[in-house]
């Protein structure tokens, strides 16, 4: 890396960083100690920071960056938006253009059976929404015993209280006494951890089983609703056998049970179709969605709602005692129309399906040849490397859980990319405008890190 000027500094920055933020998921205290990385600027696929320092951005900001950062016909579009009408509420019989044009939007990119959206401001709220729409759902269909929502264990659905309870994250769950009553969770289809001697194809089946064992333990006359990601993202990649979702799909359909499939993450190219639901042919009946939906530009959410459930609510429901005051915000709705409309353009769904996907997918997963890596797997533009202290061997993981993988997502900052770490995997999930060239700096980058990390590793005398 070459650094260049330094026009901020970092040093006070960082001073007055540590005296009054709490960052998320961050322990402010050890963080405080080591000082925090201050980003100043971004431009395509690189991050800068306040040494002038360029950091490929491997996760696209927080999953959501699809068309790369400083794209100026976003911040355009926002301009005109805030100069004209900067915000009003949708309450009260109102609306704004805006927010009529990206209903219709995605109405038209959704699932042919999906043609309305509630909006929020974040994945967090979506899921929150999710809740509390598939209870109120069933009220109105003449079956109030129906309140259980499945979940998965390490799925991830938020971070607010019901978003962190129809999620799996055990650690979460120990900070609040959750999740809430009425919430319940079975296995993940997570078969590089977890298949044991099982083929793919076999634990696959296996796994989804457990949501017909669930359903009949509880009760099928009393579950709202399964809640599931295509591919669990901050779970580490989790990318399911192709048995997976055809059994799940199986179990459903022989129930009266909503089907949720969370595209926060998968939504909007992620995967090389503009949701995951069309990578696997899925018929959700809610489909929370937020990150790609303004490749972050600004905050914004929203829970697309299939004809059935939509039927439901609106001829049977009433009003909905639910909202926010950001929900349809004019500005982000702008933003919105304005990325999208640039995904449409530039084709960066095809294009993650058929060129830069399949690209970097075989040069992601020659890593898997590494010493320091059990599997390499990817899919569209998602992709993990599971750190294993002996290849070959599925069963044997490194003592001390996830101090490997922070060693070598310090060492690639280091390297000059960002790379999550997850227990001991490392995830990527770059901007879908990531060229060629791009691609190949983020596998060379990821390589040399793989191998700092097993040189100190030996070092450590843990491999």
């Amino acid at each position: 890396m070459t650094a260049v000027s330094n026009i901020y500094p970092t040093a006070a920055l960082r001073a007055a960083d540590a005296a009054h933020h709490i960052h998320p998921f961050t322990d402010t205290k050890a963080l405080n100690a080591e000082g925090s990385r201050i980003i100043t600027h971004a431009d395509g696929v690189w991050l800068t920071d306040s040494d002038g320092n360029r950091i490929l951005d491997g996760m696209a900001g927080l999953w959501c960056v699809q068309v790369g950062h400083g794209r100026q016909e976003i911040a355009d579009a926002v301009h005109r938006q805030m100069s004209e009408l900067s915000y009003y509420n949708t309450f009260f019989k109102t609306t704004h253009p805006p927010a009529v044009a990206l209903s219709e939007k995605l109405a038209e990119l959704a699932p042919a059976h999906m043609n309305r959206v509630f909006y929020c401001s974040s994945g967090s709220e979506a899921n929150d929404t999710v809740f509390r729409m598939a209870r109120y759902y069933w009220d109105q269909m003449g079956k109030p015993e129906k309140k259980a929502i499945i979940g998965r264990w390490n799925g991830y659905h938020g971070s607010t209280l019901a978003g962190t309870s129809l999620g799996g994250m055990k650690a979460m769950h120990g900070q609040g006494d959750l999740p809430v009553p009425g919430v319940h969770h079975i296995e993940q289809p997570y078969w590089f951890g977890e298949g044991g001697d099982m083929s793919p194809e076999d634990f696959g089946i296996q796994v989804a089983r457990k949501l017909a064992q669930k359903i009949d333990e509880i009760g099928e006359d009393k579950v709202a609703a399964f809640i599931a990601e295509p591919i669990q993202g901050a779970g580490g990649v989790i990318i399911p056998p192709d048995t997976y979702w055809p059994e799940i799909k199986k179990i459903l359909a022989e129930r009266d049970i909503l089907l949720v499939v969370d595209e926060v993450i998968c939504g909007f190219g992620r995967l090389g179709t503009w949701f995951g639901s069309d990578t696997y042919d899925l018929k959700p009946d809610l489909m929370p969605i937020a990150k790609g939906l303004t490749s972050g530009y600004l905050p914004m959410g929203g829970v697309l709602v299939s004809d059935r459930v939509a039927e439901g609510l609106i001829d049977k429901g009433g009003e909905f005692y639910h909202g926010y005051t950001y929900s349809g915000h004019p500005a982000c709705a702008a933003a919105a129309l304005a990325n999208l409309e640039i995904m449409q353009q530039e084709k960066l769904v095809d294009y993650v399906a058929d060129d830069i996907g399949p690209y970097l997918q075989k040069r992601w997963t020659a890593l898997g040849d590494h010493p320091l890596v059990g599997e390499a797997r990817m899919k569209g533009l998602m992709g993990a490397l599971e750190l294993v202290p002996e290849k070959g061997n599925r069963a044997k993981k490194f003592a001390d859980e996830g101090t490997v993988g922070t060693l070598c997502r310090d060492l690639s900052f280091q390297n000059g990319m960002v790379m999550r770490a997850v227990r001991d995997s490392m995830i990527i999930s770059p901007p879908l405008v990531l060229t060629h060239d791009e691609a190949d700096q983020l596998v060379a980058i990821a390589r040399k890190t793989l191998d700092d990390t097993y040189v100190e590793l030996k070092r450590q005398g843990k491999v």
